[in-house]
């Protein structure tokens, strides 16, 4: 069983920034791929950005060049760095974590961008 815990998310303006943090129950070197998603008020869940257990990370085109996604091992947490967000950034951001062949998420932070 691995828990997953997110914190970070709050209101900021356009152009400002936030950084995710998602906590895990056990160590990273066990997990295979995570990776942060969203799903926005009547839209479905959608891919933000995914790092496997090495370096190679992958984002969605819509996040590419302002979303960073990183492992922080002394912390044991994966972390998302957002920048210049944007009012359709606004949404509720999931952790996930791939164990074998199951899946966990965590629980979601509200990530609210105004105009």
């Amino acid at each position: 069983q691995v828990q997953l815990v997110e914190s970070g998310g709050g209101l900021v303006q356009d152009g400002g920034s936030l950084r995710l943090s998602c906590a895990a129950s056990v160590s990273l070197f066990r997990l295979n791929t995570m990776g942060w998603y969203r799903q926005a008020p009547g839209k479905q869940r959608e891919l933000v950005a995914t790092i496997p257990r090495g370096t190679i990370t992958n984002y969605a085109d819509s996040v590419k060049g302002r979303f960073t996604i990183s492992r922080d091992h002394a912390k044991n947490t994966v972390d998302l760095q957002m920048d210049s967000l944007k009012p359709g950034d606004t949404a509720v951001y999931y952790c996930k974590a791939d164990l074998g062949a199951r899946e966990y998420w965590g629980q979601g932070t509200q990530v609210t961008v105004s105009s």
